[in-house]
């Protein structure tokens, strides 16, 4: 498997196990699957694991622990996360402190590579598109995030219990924006790729959202990529493997899948599944340093290490594809 460079560890697999998979968010999976997917994942040369307490509920962190226990780990990196919403500042360390001591505690481990900020970051005032009631919850505003996150975060490098931070991507464009050019930059940056130019169901803050300009402006200021949604939660696959959720929570997700039809339709052209081409795809925008995956099981997780293997996409077919999805 590729190498590629990432600053916060050096280098990087060019695929990273992620946690939406294991912790049963995107389907059905037993522990002991989930458990053999990391061990696979960990014997063809994927070095990042990355995981959240919001994924089934800690399942994906339980995981990684019993995969991980009894093994010389390294060489392999792992990733948490923290939701943190909006807190009084003298409040902020001491919930990211707590978040990442269960964490670390289900997972067996002192300390996390890289620890991300998972609420999505909005302007102070700013006015969510849909569930703004929630807002306390699930967004971050910039004082916040500047005032007290950013000294928590480094005061957590300082006690050697991370090794850098970094923010989700998500959010309000204007405030992403912001805190990419602040004067302190995030050490590393999930950022959403994929020929949709969508986050669907997650992209629920800001109806401006732009992936690709806060993907540009990430790599306009040298900041690490690792890139989310190649596949856009199923919606660049053959099929959607799941139903809608009862709530519609999903919609924009299952919107986006009668959107990829013409995507669909030019792999078919090129002789290729419609996910082997999203991830190719991912794999060769500029600066991303690994694609992150949501499998569930070995089957899934073999069929992306087999996409991987494949040729990078050329600058004329990357653009034949936008082209494509743009019309």
């Amino acid at each position: 498997m590729e190498n590629r460079e990432f600053k916060p560890f050096g280098n990087v697999s060019s695929l990273t196990l992620g946690g939406g998979g294991l912790g049963q968010v995107w389907g059905e999976t037993t522990r002991e699957e989930a458990v053999a997917t990391v061990n696979l994942a960990i014997e063809k040369g994927i070095t990042h694991l990355d995981v959240a307490p919001m994924y089934g509920k800690g399942e994906a962190e339980v995981v990684v622990g019993e995969a991980l226990k009894g093994k010389e780990i390294d060489g392999i990196r792992v990733t948490t996360k923290c939701r943190l919403g909006t807190l009084p500042d003298d409040q902020v360390y001491d919930y990211l402190s707590k978040s990442l001591a269960r964490s670390l505690d289900s997972m067996n481990l002192q300390r996390v590579d890289l620890f991300l900020l998972h609420s999505q970051l909005i302007e102070d005032d700013f006015i969510l598109h849909t569930n703004d009631e929630f807002k306390h919850r699930t967004a971050t505003t910039l004082s916040s995030y500047f005032d007290a996150v950013i000294p928590s975060f480094e005061k957590l490098k300082e006690e050697g219990r991370i090794g850098s931070w970094g923010i989700g991507g998500l959010g309000q464009n204007k405030a992403l924006i912001k805190a990419i050019n602040h004067e302190i930059k995030p050490e590393a940056i999930q950022c959403v790729v994929n020929p949709l130019n969508s986050a669907g169901a997650i992209g629920y803050v800001d109806r401006e959202y732009n992936p690709k300009e806060i993907l540009l402006e990430s790599q306009k200021n040298n900041i690490p990529i690792l890139a989310i949604r190649a596949v856009q939660a199923g919606a660049l696959t053959e099929k959607m493997d799941r139903d809608p959720h009862p709530s519609g929570m999903d919609k924009l997700d299952f919107d986006d899948y009668e959107r990829a039809a013409p995507f669909r339709a030019l792999a078919k052209r090129w002789n290729e599944s419609a996910a082997s081409l999203a991830y190719r795809y991912a794999l060769s925008i500029k600066n991303i340093s690994s694609i992150i995956l949501g499998v569930k099981n070995r089957d899934e997780l073999k069929d992306c290490i087999k996409y991987e293997q494949k040729d990078r996409l050329t600058k004329d077919q990357i653009e034949e594809i936008d082209k494509v999805m743009s019309s």
